[in-house]
């Protein structure tokens, strides 16, 4: 069975996950690299000329010559300005870029892995909380570069240089700033480190409240009808307040952290300024050394505040990244054997040999089970409700691996054929079809993507889905709804019967196809299922037994085990659970025996 494999995700797997994406794209990041580069150079020499032009204008003179070189001075800090300016707008031209295309990339190579995990881990989870996931996962990667590129590398490359370039005028003053800096950057980090926790857990309550909230609206006509308007508040009221609390958790985590950082920068700036007038007394620095040191500590400044706010979001958007991650760490439950070939059919022959299926061992579904069906043959399964009917059709189309032994089909284990050849050889038509929020045509073509329109309306007259939709103003051009809801039991059975008749497919499974049909509609749909049943092994799963009356054979199933198996008339003289019931059924069609 299907188990989620869960190890802990880990900082180098978020990263070799966006890696990939950053990859595809190397000259984009090579231009936002070369960008920001230029950009803090140019900050970074900018307030050297201001130096020169302080210390010239402190000295008093006025002459000519002094004033052709402030304005020489002025014009080469306009220079640099533009520079910086350019290099700025390229950086920017480049993250975009690199941006929207890795996130498209994300966008989809999150989407074909999720979208290929099994049918147990999907009806193990919300759909609302899946898609918010992969949502999350690409924004995660913005938020995440524009921390890196536009503000960690940035803050990195211009603290060294501003520490660098005042240790070259005064060693005490710069290596005093050095030694701020990077116990400023260890306490940012230490803190940081200390709050992911928080982090992670107004993650994890935004998750949850966005699935509670998307069960309450997916169930909303239930919710209506059972007068559950003030329980589905007061569950929703529950899962807001813990996200409330959680999110005051972190933003208060924030508020502390600020304020330390307060008292740090106010400290070296006070430190720094005593400790230049202090060597301006003793003439070792001049007043346009003043203007450096401000100059560097109101950038630098300004770079530790971002970074605060940065680590804040990067934190956050890695949160926010470990909820995809995980699910692409988890290993997909039904896989394609390596090297796994086409599956070739030809007289579609069924087996079932010596299976067991269970989600634990305590409590198998299907035991030592075994039946053939031959090619051709019209089969119907029947029993009670939870004796195992469905879960057979379930682990022929591989939405559950057997748990022991094997199905063939042709002689081919279907264990060891693709996944895709397997299904494209069988048409399934379930009690409940679900439809996709699009056209009737599209939701009908689906059975065959490359049909004409005409084939389509074809299978459509055949499955009579055109005696309702020629009722319809847009017609085959109609929107369904999500899941269909805009249309009937019936027409949404239809609907999948006309999907199943396109398909064309050499082997047919109906679960209760005609469940939610009226009689008038039923009696219809049977011509055209047996029709649809010509030259085809067919596989019935059957609850109302007037239904599969004329089926070649008929297996009764109970307690996982096949109980009995023969035509109609033979199970109805033998006696025993079939009889037991079609005599609770015979009220409604005695007449039919």
């Amino acid at each position: 069975m299907g188990v989620d494999a869960q190890k802990p995700v880990k900082a180098g797997d978020i990263f070799r996950a966006y890696q990939d994406g950053v990859r595809r794209h190397l000259w984009l990041f090579a231009l936002v690299f070369f960008g920001a580069i230029g950009v803090q150079v140019a900050d970074l020499t900018s307030p050297l000329y201001m130096r020169q032009l302080f210390n010239i204008l402190a000295a008093g003179v006025r002459t000519s010559a002094v004033i052709d070189q402030l304005l020489m001075l002025v014009v080469v800090i306009a220079v640099i300005s533009v520079v910086s300016w350019a290099f700025r707008r390229t950086q920017t031209y480049a993250i975009i870029h690199l941006e929207s295309r890795v996130m498209a990339d994300l966008y989809v190579s999150a989407f074909d892995y999720l979208i290929r995990h099994s049918y147990h881990f999907f009806i193990s989870r919300f759909s609302g909380t899946l898609t918010r996931r992969v949502s999350k996962f690409a924004a995660a990667f913005e938020s995440m570069m524009d921390s890196i590129m536009g503000q960690f590398f940035p803050t990195t490359f211009f603290t060294v240089g501003a520490v660098g370039i005042l240790f070259l005028r005064n060693h005490v003053l710069g290596i005093a700033l050095g030694i701020w800096v990077v116990c400023f950057i260890a306490f940012q980090i230490f803190v940081a480190r200390l709050r992911q926790p928080l982090r992670v857990s107004r993650a994890e309550a935004d998750s949850k409240m966005v699935g509670a909230l998307s069960d309450a609206v997916s169930n909303q006509n239930t919710v209506t009808l059972f007068s559950g308007y003030d329980h589905e508040r007061g569950l929703f009221h529950g899962v807001v307040d813990l996200w409330r609390k959680a999110t005051m958790r972190s933003w208060g985590a924030d508020e502390l952290i600020w304020s330390i950082q307060g008292i740090l920068m106010v400290g070296i700036n006070i430190g720094l300024i005593y400790g230049a007038v202090m060597f301006w007394e003793r003439g070792l620095i001049t007043i346009g050394d003043f203007v450096l040191i401000q100059s560097y500590l109101l950038g630098l400044f300004g770079q530790l505040n971002g970074l605060n706010r940065e680590l804040r979001r990067f934190y956050d958007a890695f949160a926010d990244a470990v909820e995809m991650v995980e699910i692409l760490k988890t290993p997909h439950d039904i896989q394609d054997r390596p090297g796994a070939r086409p599956l070739a059919t030809a007289d579609c022959k069924i087996q079932f040999k010596d299976v067991d299926f269970y989600f634990s061992e305590d409590r198998p579904i299907l035991r030592r089970f075994n039946l053939t069906v031959r090619g051709g043959e019209k089969l119907a399964l029947v029993g009670p409700s939870g004796a195992g009917k469905t879960t057979i059709t379930k682990i022929l189309l591989r939405l559950y691996d057997v748990s022991k032994g094997a199905i063939e089909i042709d002689g081919q284990n279907i264990a060891e054929v693709s996944q895709e050849s397997l299904r494209n050889a069988i048409a399934f038509v379930p009690q409940e079809p679900i439809l996709f929020h699009r056209t009737l045509m599209e939701n009908i073509r689906y059975g065959r993507r490359g049909a004409t329109d005409e084939e389509v309306i074809e299978a459509s007259r055949k499955a009579h889905c055109d005696e309702f939709i020629g009722t319809l103003t847009e017609g085959y051009q109609t929107f369904v709804g999500e899941r269909g809801v805009k249309l009937s039991g019936g027409e949404r059975q239809r609907v999948a019967i006309a999907r199943a008749i396109l398909k064309d497919a050499p082997i047919l499974v109906l679960d209760e196809a005609t469940s939610s049909l009226d009689s008038e509609s039923e009696a219809l749909i049977q011509d055209a299922l047996r029709t649809l049943m010509e030259g085809k092994t067919v596989i019935v799963i059957a609850h109302r037994l007037s239904t599969i009356m004329k089926m070649d054979r008929i297996v009764v199933i109970e307690n996982g085990k096949m109980a009995a198996e023969g035509t109609h008339q033979d199970l109805l003289k033998r006696g025993g659970l079939y009889r037991k019931l079609w005599n609770i059924q015979a009220g409604g069609f005695r007449d039919a025996d």
